[in-house]
């Protein structure tokens, strides 16, 4: 593939993998090689990535795990989600005791910023990867510089996930509300929040009340006995009773 040659060429060093799944190449430097990569794809003539379409933070806390391997789905309830009590509940980050949080400090390559690269004159694609240094104070160099339209990117990025853009000139949330303290999109972040916010009309103004609802895991079931399979059956039963 041209494009893949190109990247190993210009790359050379910096790339610490370079990965092709379903017709999508990925490539991964380190921190250090970070911006010097991003201008690498940005300016040679044989890449020129000159749109970033997209940047995203990446947890991977407990990567590779499974929450949806269960057997216990109730059979009743639009979401069908399995009882609080069942084993399988507590078994992923996300689903939890909050005493038995799933703790990241030890985890090292946990948060990654990910960009999706466009080069409109040479029309293909490619997605960067970079893994940050510190688990505990996730960094990043800001690109905003390369490509400015990572600005409300980066903020989003550091608003959910706590990666900081070093060099970003204006990072401050941009998605959660003010005097908001955590970072929503991390796995050891309680997926029903911390406390619940509503309107009282009796005191006139809005009021904060711990969470009443449970965490549940929504299971997807398949039913496979209504008039479509119906049907397909007698269909099938027709055409096995035809003589040839």
């Amino acid at each position: 593939m041209a494009l893949l040659q190109s990247l190993q060429s210009v790359l050379g060093t910096r790339l610490l993998a370079l990965t092709e799944d379903l017709g999508e190449l990925t490539l991964e430097v380190a921190p250090a090689d970070y911006l010097a990569a991003c201008e690498l794809l940005r300016d040679a003539p044989e890449l020129k990535f000159e749109q970033l379409m997209d940047l995203c933070g990446v947890d991977y806390l407990g990567y590779g795990g499974d929450e949806w391997e269960t057997d216990a789905v109730s059979s009743e309830g639009f979401s069908r989600g399995i009882s609080s009590t069942a084993e399988s509940f507590l078994g992923s980050p996300g689903r939890f005791n909050w005493s038995d949080r799933p703790q990241g400090k030890a985890q090292a390559r946990r948060f990654a910023g990910v960009v999706h690269l466009l080069s409109i004159t040479l029309n293909h694609r490619v997605r960067l990867k970079c893994f940050c240094a510190d688990s505990d104070f996730p960094v990043l160099p800001s690109v905003c510089d390369i490509w400015p339209g990572a600005n409300w990117f980066e903020r989003e990025a550091f608003d959910l996930f706590g990666i900081i853009f070093d060099g970003h000139n204006d990072l401050r949330r941009i998605l959660t509300d003010y005097g908001f303290i955590g970072h929503p999109f991390r796995k050891d972040f309680p997926l029903i929040g911390n406390v619940e916010v509503r309107y009282d009309a009796s005191k006139g103004r809005v009021i904060y009340e711990p969470v009443s609802i449970e965490p549940r895991v929504t299971v997807p079931r398949v039913v496979r006995n209504d008039s479509r399979y119906e049907q397909a059956s007698a269909e099938l039963a027709l055409q096995t009773k035809r003589p040839d």
